[in-house]
């Protein structure tokens, strides 16, 4: 990996400094002494840490906002007709992703890599807080904003960099990786790859990576990620789940209202098999578990106290976004989640009845992007089944025109037929709160759940 050429006197400008990615980068790289500035459509409470931060922000795209800067930094939701883009080409600046950027950034960190279709955000945010309190003073990159920090990232001065890799425009393959979780492999982000198998191979390659004095995390739990295992050249890896063969096995699981448990035989090869006993974690579900698993299994091998760790998941205040209990009003709970992905959604709902057998979930969700409901449109319709109720918002188009074909009464009738599922549709805010308050009685589960502006939504709500 090449080494970072940036001078630190230089003007680097992020477009699009509202993204969660985004910000975060240029805040670490703030700290770190760099003059950083961006732009962005709208102000976001994103923007506003920035502002804290001493970073100077624009409010619209012009092209005079790239004055005097000489490196220009794009988020993937920025186009190429960009203004500041455009400009930027004309003036032949130097014009990177997020991921390259990041890359140059921490090529001189030790750095763990966490990536794969669901889960990583957490699983960062998990091995962030393990060596924090380890002292190891980590330097941090998340694509969510962790609770404990109210931040998604933070420049430290230690050896250590921990770093959600996003893989939905193959630039996680720009970082320079000395460990690695991948958490699954999941039919996602087919507009850029075209298909599941180029997918596939980009996984591939990014594991076969992995140098020698590292080493790669697996869940063998995945299915994919199972297939993929031979294919692996280099063999540097470990697997943890509930799977049988798992070098981290994951058994006794117990889910209560408010944390899990779980114990752990770790069983690597030319070492004794260890049992460690009633691990507890403070968020819920087995998805969470298999988070926690990954976690322990790496802070483990690179040598942080069982104690640490076990401290951290015990008290783990959790992800921004994540099952997150919004308000409360008499005995109708209010959640918000970032779950936007067939499989996402059927997780979180799975872990609400598990500890909610004979109550009444409501299920509001917003689809995020056309490109994604009509490519998993079956999926999605089937991913409610533990739902009593589901209200469907319309579609978040995040930049995509809207989809003609797309017909959202049709899309209802089907998420009723593949579900089992009574199926009510709303047109805006104001039509969803008309409906809570006219519909419910008590001690219903609402959960929303969408990328889009839903979480918005739900927290300017008064039943």
């Amino acid at each position: 990996m090449e080494k970072s050429k940036i001078n630190l006197s230089e003007r680097i400008h992020f477009v699009g400094i509202g993204g969660i990615g985004m910000s975060g980068l240029a805040e670490v790289m703030k700290d770190m002494g760099f003059n950083v500035q961006g732009s962005d459509l709208i102000n976001n409470k994103n923007i506003e840490r920035c502002r804290k931060n001493g970073i100077k922000v624009f409010i619209k795209h012009n092209k005079k906002n790239i004055k005097n800067s000489s490196i220009v930094v794009r988020s993937s939701a920025i186009g190429n007709n960009n203004p500041e883009i455009l400009s930027a080409k004309n003036k032949k600046l130097k014009i990177l992703k997020r991921a390259e950027m990041l890359a140059h950034v921490v090529s001189l960190k030790k750095n763990i890599v966490i990536t794969g279709s669901h889960g990583k955000t957490t699983t960062t945010s998990l091995i962030s807080r393990i060596l924090y309190e380890a002292k190891l003073d980590p330097t941090i990159i998340n694509g969510g904003v962790i609770n404990s920090i109210k931040s998604s990232a933070r420049f430290g001065k230690g050896d250590w960099a921990v770093l959600e890799a996003d893989e939905s425009d193959g630039s996680f393959l720009n970082f320079p990786v000395n460990y690695s979780v991948v958490t699954n492999i999941d039919k996602e982000h087919i507009d850029f790859y075209k298909n599941f198998e180029n997918l596939k191979k980009s996984f591939l390659i990014f594991l076969n990576k992995t140098p020698a004095i590292g080493k790669t995390f697996l869940c063998l739990d995945d299915k994919e990620i199972k297939n993929i295992i031979p294919k692996i050249k280099n063999k540097n890896f470990f697997t943890y789940g509930f799977a049988k063969e798992a070098n981290f096995r994951i058994l006794n699981s117990i889910y209560k209202k408010n944390h899990s448990k779980f114990d752990m035989i770790i069983s690597i090869p030319g070492l004794k098999k260890t049992k460690l006993k009633n691990i507890q974690l403070n968020l819920m579900g087995s998805y969470n578990i298999l988070n926690a698993a990954s976690a322990v299994a790496l802070c483990l091998h690179i040598g942080v106290n069982i104690k640490v760790i076990r401290n951290v998941l015990k008290k783990f205040s959790g992800i921004e976004r994540r099952l997150t209990k919004v308000f409360k009003d008499k005995d109708r709970e209010f959640f918000d989640d970032y779950a936007h992905h067939p499989t996402e959604i059927k997780s979180v709902l799975n872990s609400i009845r598990l500890i909610n057998k004979d109550r009444k979930i409501i299920s509001v969700f917003q689809p995020h992007r056309y490109s994604r409901l009509k490519l998993l449109k079956k999926e999605f319709a089937s991913s409610f089944k533990e739902s009593d109720l589901v209200i469907l918002c319309p579609v978040y188009p995040a930049g995509e025109k809207v989809d003609k074909q797309y017909n959202r009464v049709d899309f209802s009738k089907l998420i009723a037929e593949k579900s089992n599922v009574q199926v009510v549709t709303v047109d805006n805010q104001k039509d969803l709160k008309s409906f809570f308050k006219k519909n419910l009685i008590s001690d219903e589960l609402v959960l929303c759940m969408g990328a889009g502006s839903i979480s918005k939504w739900i927290r300017e709500m008064e039943i």
